[in-house]
């Protein structure tokens, strides 16, 4: 080994490939001296050499930092996912990620874990994602749901023929949860530590800084869900986030009811870290969020979404550009006033598309406050109220 393999790190990747019905497997190698990225298919017949598929470049949405088995990135408009580390020295310079193999053969990342916000602690959402990305959390996946009481009962199978199963099936079952995949070093562990004790106000006396502290009541209206363990970790994530559908079960389902307004908080703002604060603004300008999920745009998802501006707006393939340069989550507003309609009124808090005009002519508009240019504005709204529910439903349904 003559030293230049110490110089690039190794991966490899998975791109499901819906218009050929496949999926197909690359290695991908960072160049550490210049943060570029190479990539080459992986060919099925044995011996065949890996053909260049990408010549060496530098793609904005491919972060060193956010590369771990299990992530989603985008490169030139494809959604990939990291399967494996594709050497030893990749391995260990990210070897903060450690493996135990469970009963059934499979590894299980200990760099994941579960986390779920339940009911009670969902008019507080804004401010527990701000605290979650202060503890040094990255959240990879996010969906609000909806769940039934077969969910539960998979969620909690270890709570079976306990006689508090039935209140926590009525109690989770009585509006959306939030429920997430959270990176970290250490992160089950970690997690569980900042989650706090079971009891609120134990938590309270032993942990005060802990979410259950923070926000929960009681023992049954504890605030938070968190995996005890990586086994509960890598099956809890299987429910929610399942990279397949095993059998007849299928992930709990969304909880867009359709009735509001689109809002997408675009990747850049994600990146900047301003999702809670920009949850925090739509709540207090009187919205309730009623849906939210985390995507990863595909180029012609990105192109078909934005396809009314295009030969209207100049920065159309820009617009197009950033939707696809990491995740984005999408959400749908009600306003929950007496007067005014979803879609104009949330429109008037997001702001001119051009942040800088907001900051002169309404400087507490979303767009003045966490917007940089008519591209990176931080969120995307619907423009026209006759689109409303086909934007939702795209996002909501389509993408699903």
């Amino acid at each position: 080994m003559n030293g230049y393999e110490y110089k690039r790190c190794s991966f490899l990747v998975d791109w499901d490939d819906e218009d050929a019905s496949l999926v197909r497997k690359f290695q991908l190698f960072y160049y550490l001296e210049d943060d570029t990225i190479e990539l080459y298919e992986l060919r099925k017949n044995k011996g065949a050499r890996p053909r260049l598929f990408l010549k060496r470049t530098r793609v904005a949405a491919v972060n060193l930092g956010d590369m771990h088995v299990g992530s989603t990135f985008n490169v030139m408009g494809r959604n990939m996912r990291i399967s494996d580390f594709a050497d030893e020295f990749t391995r260990n310079k990210l070897g903060k990620l450690l493996q135990v193999v469970d009963r059934c053969g499979a590894f299980v990342e200990l760099l994941l874990t579960f986390a779920m916000l339940k009911p009670d602690a969902m008019d507080r959402s804004d401010e527990i994602l701000n605290l979650i990305k202060d503890h040094g959390f990255k959240i990879a996946k996010m969906k609000m749901v909806s769940l039934d009481r077969g969910d539960i009962l998979r969620l909690y199978n270890e709570h079976e023929g306990k006689p508090f199963l039935g209140f926590l099936v009525n109690y989770l079952t009585t509006s959306p949860c939030l429920a997430m995949e959270l990176v970290a070093d250490n992160a089950v562990s970690r997690w569980m530590e900042f989650v706090g004790p079971t009891d609120p106000e134990r938590a309270r006396v032993e942990v005060p800084g802990s979410l259950r502290a923070l926000y929960g009541r009681d023992k049954g209206y504890n605030a938070v869900h968190g995996s005890n363990n990586e086994e509960d970790s890598k099956r809890e994530l299987d429910i929610f986030f399942p990279s397949t559908q095993v059998g007849n079960l299928s992930p709990p389902r969304t909880s867009a009811t359709l009735e509001g307004t689109l809002c997408i908080v675009k990747p850049h703002a994600l990146k900047e870290g301003h999702l809670g604060s920009i949850l925090q603004e739509i709540r207090k300008g009187g919205f309730r969020v009623m849906a939210m999920q985390m995507f990863y745009v595909e180029r012609v998802n990105a192109e078909e979404f934005y396809e009314v501006y295009k030969g209207v707006m100049p920065e159309y393939a820009a617009m197009v550009d950033e939707l696809t340069q990491g995740a984005c989550v999408a959400l749908e507003v009600r306003y929950d006033a007496d007067v005014g309609d979803s879609h104009s009124r949330f429109r008037e808090l997001a702001g001119p598309r051009d942040p800088d005009i907001a900051r002169h002519i309404e400087p507490s508009t979303l767009r003045a406050k966490f917007g940089k240019t008519r591209v990176e504005n931080a969120i995307h709204c619907t423009d026209l109220p006759e689109d409303v529910v086909s934007e939702v439903e795209y996002f909501f349904l389509m993408l699903q």
